[in-house]
């Protein structure tokens, strides 16, 4: 089964074809990160109107490179929720365009469930159940994946993301957009211990997350050194900075795996690419026995492959939408 997938629900607009799931026939990205990089982060509207500008384009250039056309294939997939609304809607709006005048089924694909499912294409032999820490800009989650399409949210970030506190952090040290990617560039040979942040605990669940505290200490730490006259070491602040966000992450992931007695680990999300976050990662999953899966560097970031290969499930499942599908700016993982 062939689906073009659509992908635009930030700042990369992603069109890909993807067969029976896994097989990634072809992955078309055109990224706007030049353009983002003079304001410091991504401007929604600018993005939207980029979406226009390219999908059609990029659409193409996906079917010339898996050497289809529209008539070979069978389903269109696109993401509709969540991301920012204006982004979303271009690609919605486009699919549905393309489900119209083909007569193919549309898909809709949820942002978080494709991230999950970027693991199907590097790890071609995984298989449900296993628990996902979805780690991005803007979501850091720990979910038992039960099947394909059946997800329970076990913990949450109570209010900044894992990756928005790295790409803050690397605001305050004068790091360029995308901050996260480039803190990990720049602070790799940092020390980790230099600098000392807080570790947020929430009361009331053990597996949920907190970040906006160690942001706000970031903050606190770089005003303070320059109300000193005091230099802050860039690399070394960068490497305790990420190296305490991954502690967190891997103390709650440790949790979650002795709660659920999953025997697999999977890694999703933008900030999946973080060398720091993989290398312990991979400590823990080694320490506990347990099977760690992480997508290739290629398909950690927003792109449409994700969505075919989430797309195909969705389609066994019985989701397809009609012409009414609207894209969601804000959606729970495990909706229904």
């Amino acid at each position: 089964m062939n689906i073009l997938a659509i992908e635009s629900s930030c700042d990369d607009t992603g069109v890909a074809i993807v067969k029976d799931g896994r097989e990634v026939l072809s992955n078309v990205v055109a990224s706007q990160v030049p353009e983002h990089i003079l304001y410091g982060g991504v401007v929604p509207e600018i993005a939207s109107r980029r979406h226009c500008e390219s999908i059609s384009a990029v659409c193409q250039k996906a079917l010339d490179d898996a050497g289809l056309t529209l008539k070979d294939l069978d389903a269109i997939a696109v993401t509709y929720a969540p991301g920012l609304i204006g982004a979303l809607l271009v690609g919605v709006n486009f699919a549905k365009g393309l489900s119209y005048s083909t007569g193919l089924p549309l898909i809709p694909v949820h942002h978080l469930r494709s991230h999950v499912a970027s693991n199907f294409l590097s790890h071609p032999g995984l298989e449900p159940p296993f628990l996902a820490l979805i780690v991005s800009g803007g979501h850091t989650h720990l979910v038992q994946v039960k099947d394909y399409t059946d997800y329970i949210v076990i913990g949450r970030t109570r209010d900044d993301a894992a990756g928005e506190a790295m790409d803050k952090a690397a605001r305050l040290l004068g790091l360029p957009y995308p901050g996260g990617l480039n803190m990990d560039k720049r602070c790799a040979g940092g020390d980790p211990k230099a600098y000392h942040f807080p570790q947020p605990r929430v009361d009331d669940n053990d597996f949920d997350f907190s970040f906006s505290g160690m942001k706000t200490a970031a903050i606190n730490l770089i005003h303070n050194a320059e109300q000193k006259g005091e230099t802050i070491n860039v690399e070394d602040f960068g490497a305790s900075f990420m190296h305490s966000v991954v502690k967190i992450l891997c103390k709650k992931t440790e949790l979650a795996l002795k709660l659920t007695g999953e025997k697999t680990l999977v890694l999703a999300g933008g900030v999946s690419a973080n060398s720091v976050l993989r290398r312990e990662m991979e400590a823990l999953c080694k320490r506990r026995r347990v099977k760690l899966c992480m997508p290739e560097l290629r398909y950690c970031g927003d792109n449409a492959a994700m969505v075919g290969a989430q797309g195909y499930y969705e389609y066994l499942s019985g989701n397809v939408a009609d012409l009414k599908l609207n894209a969601i700016a804000s959606l729970d993982i495990d909706n229904k």
